[in-house]
């Protein structure tokens, strides 16, 4: 996180999940801080299937607001996972 950026940066993470949640497949968003490093965050949520987050990423829209969120980051990274098991 590029410093003293945390509140834009949440205000456009906000923004991008808040169209990402109109997609079809989409589960809930959910931002993470992590506390030994403030200025580290994650941000995660599942969807319905990996062609669900495919069609996602593809859509126009999905650069310009992922964009939005990078500006105000040092390092970006991105992942893809998938559940492997869930133990309750």
């Amino acid at each position: 996180m590029k410093p003293g950026k945390d509140d834009e940066f949440v205000e456009a993470w906000k923004a991008f999940v808040t169209w990402a949640s109109e997609m079809p497949g989409s589960g809930t968003f959910r931002l993470l801080r992590d506390l030994d490093r403030p200025n580290t965050y994650l941000s995660f949520a599942p969807w319905e299937s990996v062609e669900a987050q495919t069609d996602w990423t593809a859509k126009p829209e999905f650069g310009e607001y992922i964009g939005r969120v990078q500006s105000h980051c040092e390092d970006f990274q991105s992942s893809t996972y998938e559940l492997v098991v869930e133990v309750e």
